[in-house]
């Protein structure tokens, strides 16, 4: 893997022009190539950020909070001319986080982006979206974003290494998932992908009404599970299942607090959103 190391993190917006013109699939592999970059923490972003997502105040990051410090070094990754797919209608099945220590008293962090293993899929082909954090310590934080490019031939045999639906599991809580929580998501992430914005932009990407993204679900499900789950030395993976259609009622489900449990997302007439686990890091 090489590694291009970023003086300042990358201005959005020409980010979002290269996605946009780029419709086609260009290849079948993946670059040898990551992207590194010293990201600020700022406070005021934290504090928005916050609110849209349902966390509480607290001296700790929100354990999502380094998606967001991400996301530029994500873009620039996955617009590249090098990456064979393209960044629009890429679809995320799973997300799963690692928290090494707790995410406190830091000012700035490195950040780090990369792609790797891509496989075969009934659909078509996935690969991890790769993203560590990392303090004056070391390793802090990391995530693989699991993601799904339609129409990709590769040899091999396509699996679907689809998570169970939790069964030992009872109502924690609800909440609404109102008709702008897109728009508000994408003013703390920079994340304005059309399918999450309007009903009118995300008909032109075949969805019959916007939809909430899936790291919003997951923030807001980790806000609600709170003091649920350990601070660090834990792992917690997602799957998106049917996507949550805005505006809507979702109720979570849960296990007893603990070091490890599990997680289910319900909307209307018991639609899956999103199935969930937590435990130790390994």
């Amino acid at each position: 893997m090489e590694w291009n190391t970023l003086g300042t993190p990358p201005s959005l917006l020409p980010l979002y022009w290269r996605a946009a013109l780029k419709r086609k699939i260009t290849g079948d592999t993946l670059p040898e190539q990551g992207l590194r970059c010293r990201v600020p923490i700022n406070p005021k972003a934290v504090a928005a950020y916050r609110k849209v997502c349902g966390f509480a105040d607290s001296p700790i990051l929100p354990a999502t909070y380094p998606h967001i410090l991400a996301f530029g070094l994500q873009m620039q990754l996955l617009t590249d001319k090098t990456f064979p797919f393209p960044l629009l209608g890429l679809i995320h099945l799973s997300n799963r986080i690692r928290i090494h220590r707790p995410l406190g008293g830091v000012s700035e962090l490195t950040i780090g982006v990369h792609a790797q293993n891509l496989k075969p899929h009934p659909k078509g082909a996935t690969f991890d979206l790769v993203t560590t954090a990392e303090d004056s310590l070391g390793l802090l934080w990391e995530a693989e974003s699991r993601m799904l490019c339609r129409g990709v031939k590769l040899p091999g045999d396509a699996t679907d290494d689809a998570q169970p639906t939790p069964t030992h599991v009872n109502e924690l809580t609800r909440w609404h998932a109102p008709a702008d929580i897109g728009r508000r998501y994408a003013r703390v992430s920079g994340d304005y992908n059309p399918i999450h914005l309007s009903a009118l932009s995300a008909k032109l990407f075949g969805f019959p009404q916007a939809i909430a993204h899936g790291l919003w679900n997951k923030a807001h499900t980790l806000a609600a599970l709170g003091e649920h789950l350990p601070a660090a030395n834990i792992e917690i993976t997602v799957a998106f299942r049917k996507p949550v259609r805005l505006p809507s009622e979702v109720r979570l489900m849960a296990s007893a607090a603990g070091s490890s449990g599990e997680l289910l997302l319900k909307g209307s007439a018991d639609i899956e959103h999103m199935v969930g686990k937590w435990q130790p890091i390994a």
